[in-house]
């Protein structure tokens, strides 16, 4: 039986945005309606809201550009690690046991998961871990924050995985989802010159999956 699992957070405006800033809110607006002939929506969007897919020039000047990553990078077999337990940040230490993999992309879900609310205190990536993944050879990851770190000075957990054009999805929602192998279907929106898209992330599981 197929399992299709959505885990991408909806857009809107009250949606949770990092650290609640108003500049990250999307905004809607109508600009035609039906006495118009039809509805028509514009909608303003920060790149880096909700649910999506980083690219290397979000912090490497010479960095590779979102709409110049190849699909089969994020429509590809993924594998669910459950970090529920994990109450503050992700390091060696948790991650060391799971039968890391060269080549795997690894999807993070931790408590940040079950809450629609923007929690300061979000488990994230250390870069202690980001050093650890980078040495198993992990080529994507992605977690159930809207960063995959968090009051870093430098950022250098991005720094860390961007520069091995190792691809960061951010904003997952994964609360539904079993530990375990999927296929990832996590294609960001093609906007040329950007460092980062908005991604409709879907897992498959069963006959067209894993």
């Amino acid at each position: 039986m197929l399992e299709v699992y959505d885990i991408s957070m909806p857009i809107h405006t009250e949606m949770p945005v990092y650290k609640e800033r108003d500049e990250n809110r999307p905004q809607l607006a109508v600009i035609r309606d039906f006495a118009q002939g039809a509805r028509e929506t514009s909608l303003t969007l920060y790149m880096h809201t909700g649910t999506h897919v980083d690219a290397p020039f979000h912090f490497i000047p010479e960095g590779d550009k979102i709409d110049t990553l190849p699909l089969e990078e994020v429509i590809r077999r993924c594998r669910v690690l459950d970090m529920t337990d994990v109450s503050d940040k992700i390091t060696p230490a948790e991650l060391e046991g799971k039968g890391l993999k060269a080549g795997e992309f690894i999807l993070l879900k931790t408590r940040n998961s079950f809450s629609d609310r923007f929690d300061p205190e979000y488990v994230f990536l250390d870069t202690t871990g980001a050093e650890y993944l980078v040495k198993q050879g992990v080529q994507g990851i992605g977690i159930d924050a809207l960063s995959i770190e968090r009051a870093q000075p430098g950022h250098p957990t991005h720094r860390v995985l961007l520069k091995e054009r190792i691809v960061i999805i951010e904003g997952l929602r994964l609360a539904e989802v079993p530990e375990g192998d999927y296929l990832l279907i996590a294609a960001p929106l093609k906007i040329v010159g950007a460092e980062a898209a908005p991604a409709r992330v879907i897992l498959v599981k069963g006959q067209f999956g894993v």
